[in-house]
């Protein structure tokens, strides 16, 4: 079974949640803190073993190209006043990993962006990683999901429980116990389910680790839920589909709530801004709420 090296990160969305703040922002360029969203999403990649980096992109996202090169005149300029941190975490970005681009041209789906993959992925598995979930990085789920998928083949997907009344936001998962208690084999899914109609409380968030076989699949599958080609359809059509049930740290960064949420809870944990913001968090809270 081949190795998995190649991770692709869907990134053509337009943000329309977060405007006017991504009118000529890409949403995947705001900051959590003091590093683009996107940015945390590489180094999840990099983190589980994977060296090659596709993104999938539109219009208006040349600033991610941008983020991921060098900026020679940027650090010419720290390197003379001899700012050797902030030199550091400039050049951080670009050394993380050999980063490709590809557009996406008509937005008409998560499953048409991974099909747009193809040609860089050819014949080998690879990790699907959406920019707005957010994994801690203390919580290692993607690189748990590449060892269940060397281990027992197929694709596998990250699954999370969520209350009965959320389920409707997400594809659902129909899912049979396997000996392992994180571990579950997918026996269906359904895109954005009733509440009613949903196989179980079983959610698929933004993780995947998929087998090259899901393109020919893909090229089949026509458009699903919303009039887009949904990749939850062609998973149906797989013959060996895994989750690993994740119960860590998440932050979901395409909502704005969810959003704000992570940055304090993010700059809370942070040993350089945490004491100070802490401090002051306390002090904010205690005096709304008094």
């Amino acid at each position: 079974m081949s190795a998995i090296s190649k991770a692709v990160i869907p990134a053509a969305g337009l943000g329309t949640r977060f405007l006017p703040a991504t009118k000529a922002t890409p949403k995947e360029m705001l900051p959590v803190v003091d590093k683009p969203a996107i940015q945390y999403v590489v180094e999840e990649a990099v983190a589980a073993g994977l060296s090659d980096v596709l993104m999938i992109t539109g219009r208006n996202k040349r600033a991610l190209e941008d983020h991921f090169d060098r900026n020679h005149e940027l650090e010419s300029a720290l390197t003379r006043k001899g700012d050797a941190d902030r030199l550091a975490r400039v050049r951080e970005s670009s050394d993380l990993a050999a980063v490709h681009y590809v557009r996406q041209g008509d937005p008409k789906g998560l499953g048409h962006a991974v099909l747009c993959a193809a040609p860089h992925v050819g014949d080998e598995p690879f990790a699907v990683l959406l920019g707005d979930d957010l994994i801690d990085a203390r919580d290692p789920l993607l690189a748990r999901m590449v060892e269940v998928r060397e281990r027992l083949g197929g694709s596998v997907v990250a699954l999370m429980e969520v209350a009965p009344e959320q389920i409707h936001q997400y594809g659902c998962a129909a899912v049979e116990p396997t000996g392992e208690s994180d571990v579950v084999r997918v026996t269906g899914l359904v895109e954005k389910p009733e509440r009613a109609a949903a196989p179980s409380h079983f959610a698929v968030i933004g993780r995947y680790v998929l087998d090259p076989e899901v393109f020919e699949v893909l090229r089949g599958t026509g458009p699903g839920r919303g009039g887009e080609i949904q990749l939850t359809d062609a998973l149906n059509r797989l013959d060996t589909v895994h989750g690993v049930v994740f119960k860590g740290r998440r932050y979901d960064t395409g909502d704005r709530a969810d959003y704000l949420r992570a940055i304090v809870r993010l700059a809370s944990e942070r040993e350089d801004l945490g004491p100070d913001f802490r401090a002051w968090l306390r002090g904010f809270v205690a005096e709304e709420c008094g």
